[in-house]
């Protein structure tokens, strides 16, 4: 007989944090737990919980604080990683699992990463979606030097696809202020799918002080047709909703704690190695977190003992726009790393 789990839905209440979290499986099943990012929910992973749920494992999806329904705070240090961490230690615990599998993608990366240089006992594995692992913090002060200057010259574009983040801190109420005018038409200008036509190209990113804020400095985002190949109308609308809910001032303050998160990276134990095993997926069409051509992914070789990389054919959206590539290639190392969580 086949086993089918229906999606759940939770709350876990502590002291400092209210975190929600879907989850699929048997409870007392090997905890994976999937950590989205910018600007996401857990529904993020709405294609990977029944795949790793049907194969044996609790696999548990979380808002994140500033998002849906997790707690909201009004100022940007609540936002840094060290926080983020202590959330998702917190929820560990809650579920009752001393480790678990941990997957992140694009803020959710820096999360899992962290989790993994700062409490490698919580983690059997980690895999991680578009954003390598840099053992000195996710910031622009280490990103900066990885730039590919075949297509981001210096003089052009100082500081490359990274320009967005440094917008942030220059101009926080401007750039929030752009996404929140029409929500609906951000989310889909936002929500699109790579293309190989703009490789080797410069990012949109990289443009967005000189344009003077997000969209080309229109204040707004365009209003352009729904891409299906990563959201369906539903979807849209979920997203939509939390955004118009919660507005981006949470979301947009995780890019407002580099100091505090390199503070943080420096107390990594291990020097910042990891030796857990690490899988990690390329986007060969996202442009931003551009680790195919770039040295961008240089540090995460260099610090981790067990690495697993595949390049899976999508933008940076990765999860939505190609599940099955992404579920393939995470069972795929599940299985050949971790025989002993499987329930045969």
């Amino acid at each position: 007989m086949t086993m089918t789990f229906p999606m759940t839905e939770h709350v876990l209440k502590t002291d400092r944090h209210r975190t929600f979290y879907l989850a699929r499986g048997a409870s007392d099943a090997p905890p994976i737990v999937f950590v989205h990012g910018w600007p996401e929910l857990s529904i993020s992973w709405r294609h990977q919980l029944p795949c790793l749920a049907s194969l044996g494992f609790r696999a548990v999806a979380p808002d994140m604080r500033g998002y849906g329904r997790s707690s909201t705070y009004s100022r940007h240090e609540d936002y840094a990683l060290e926080h983020t961490v202590r959330d998702m230690i917190e929820l560990l615990d809650a579920l009752g699992h001393e480790r678990a599998v941990w997957v992140g993608h694009d803020w959710g990366s820096p999360v899992v990463w962290s989790l993994a240089s700062h409490h490698p006992e919580r983690c059997v594995g980690v895999a991680n979606l578009c954003v390598p692992y840099l053992p000195g913090g996710f910031a622009p002060e280490n990103l900066l030097p990885l730039i590919d200057r075949s297509v981001y010259p210096p003089a052009e574009y100082p500081a490359g696809q990274w320009d967005y983040q440094l917008f942030y801190e220059e101009s926080f109420d401007k750039a929030s202020a752009a996404f929140e005018a029409n929500v609906r038409n951000t989310v889909k200008a936002l929500f699109r799918k790579g293309s190989a036509s703009a490789k080797g190209k410069p990012s949109r990113t990289a443009r967005v002080r000189r344009d003077g804020g997000w969209f080309g400095g229109a204040g707004h985002a365009p209003d352009v047709p729904l891409d299906t190949d990563v959201l369906t109308e539903e979807d849209l609308h979920r997203y939509v909703a939390a955004l118009e809910a919660n507005g981006f001032f949470g979301p947009d303050s995780w890019y407002m704690n580099q100091r505090r998160n390199l503070d943080f990276a420096a107390k990594a134990v291990n020097g910042g190695t990891l030796s857990m095993p690490v899988l990690f997926l390329h986007g060969e069409y996202d442009y931003t977190c551009e680790t195919v051509a770039s040295r961008l992914a240089d540090p995460m070789r260099q610090a981790c003992r067990n690495l697993t990389e595949v390049t899976v054919q999508s933008g940076h959206w990765m999860a939505q726009e190609k599940p099955v590539a992404v579920n393939a290639a995470l069972v795929r190392w599940l299985a050949a790393q971790f025989p002993s969580l499987w329930p045969v």
